[in-house]
């Protein structure tokens, strides 16, 4: 069993496979020196408790189920985590009914939910300030890139770090996978687990996948006045976007991190604005889906924007919610980029999405909340992988 993918989504998928199919040999490819360099390590750590998700959607299962899985595995391994709650706090009068949306969505993905007003909020965030607010207490903070090397270990799987994948051959009997050194990787089954590449790998390997990463970076600050925020604190988000807007969160460090936003990136891995691949760039630039988005969301867009080149303007968001936090507060920390897929007609994809092929199981979207999910996402492209197996 070939995985190609060392970020935790792949390598919960290969220790699912060791305890489903015990003496299955699995191999997992990376390209970098190490696991869990790009989403899976660049994160905010947040154990998402499920509540945003659609009820039904592979999202709210996933997330429900593996907010309670990763709380037990950090447990039984020993790794840093705390249950810590958040709240979801409305600043505006024109948020109440999305908030009160939220508590029913809540509640329908059985998840407890608890309204506060003003003078709630204050009793569990005293610099806080809102109109009203939910308490979602199943939400948690823990370190996934410790997470992820935990489940490299126990997963027993071969890594082969270093080993980017470049060329796909699918035969009769399964997968050989040529890497960047020359060498040749063979398996009976391939899992692409390739994150912001994983739609480069389906193509390599001769599937069209019917949508494109469109890589998303979202910007950090870190606040050098950690003692104003308790614990997790987000806004009550826009609907219409997978993004959770510009939150505040007490990091398992104790440093609380502010963001993030979500503007283009300029190359799949591009961590800063002077990070630019022009074969990445012209690839999204001509994907007519990415064309309708920009179109179709501009105005959304542009905010970001100004968020991303403006200090200022990113502080105005933070004081939102944190009314005595000032530009002097915010020192700018490391960016993560999310892998979005994004459809031909320019919709972004809003649910895990899996795709099968022969002797193929094609990861396609797994961006937040993954990393909460990813106990329950690998078990079930490990049990879809082993069904190619046993053809």
């Amino acid at each position: 069993m070939l995985v190609i993918g060392g970020g935790i989504v792949g390598l919960a998928t290969a220790y699912a496979i060791s305890r489903a199919a015990p003496g299955t040999r699995v191999v997992v490819l990376e390209k970098e020196p190490g696991p869990a360099r790009h989403q899976t390590g660049r994160n905010s750590g947040v154990i998402h408790s499920g509540i945003y998700y659609r009820p039904g959607s592979l999202k709210a299962r996933y997330a429900v189920r593996g907010a309670a899985e990763m709380v037990k595995f950090c447990a039984e391994y020993g790794l840093p985590h705390r249950v810590t709650g958040k709240l979801i706090v409305a600043t505006e009068r024109a948020e109440l009914p999305r908030l009160h949306a939220l508590v029913q969505r809540g509640r329908e993905n059985g998840i407890p939910v608890r309204e506060l007003g003003p003078a709630q909020i204050a009793a569990y965030e005293p610099h806080v300030r809102g109109l009203a607010a939910i308490r979602v207490g199943t939400t948690g903070i823990c370190d996934y890139g410790a997470v992820a090397a935990r489940l490299a270990e126990a997963s027993g799987a071969e890594l082969r770090y270093g080993s980017e994948v470049t060329a796909v051959d699918r035969r009769p009997w399964g997968v050989a996978v040529r890497t960047a050194a020359g060498d040749v990787v063979r398996g009976r089954v391939l899992v692409n687990c390739a994150g912001l590449h994983c739609d480069r790998v389906a193509r390599l390997a001769g599937d069209e996948p019917g949508m494109r990463i469109v890589p998303f970076r979202g910007e950090y600050y870190e606040l050098a006045r950690p003692e104003l925020v308790r614990g997790l604190v987000y806004p009550v988000p826009d609907p219409a976007f997978p993004f959770l807007g510009v939150h505040l969160t007490r990091g398992i460090d104790g440093g609380v991190h502010l963001g993030p936003n979500a503007v283009p990136a300029l190359a799949r891995e591009g961590y800063g604005w002077g990070i630019v691949r022009p074969g990445e760039l012209a690839a999204t630039l001509t994907w007519p889906g990415a064309r309708r988005m920009a179109r179709r969301h501009w105005r959304y867009g542009a905010g970001e924007l100004r968020r991303s080149l403006s200090k200022g303007a990113f502080t105005r968001a933070v004081r939102r919610l944190l009314p005595e936090a000032t530009e002097a507060d915010l020192r700018r920390a490391p960016a993560g980029v999310r892998a979005q897929a994004v459809l031909r007609d320019g919709t972004l994809v809003d649910d895990f999405l899996v795709r099968e092929a022969p002797r193929t199981v094609h990861v396609l979207n797994a961006p937040s909340p993954a990393a909460t999910a990813s106990l329950p996402i690998g078990r079930e492209t490990a049990r879809r992988a082993l069904a190619h197996l046993a053809r």
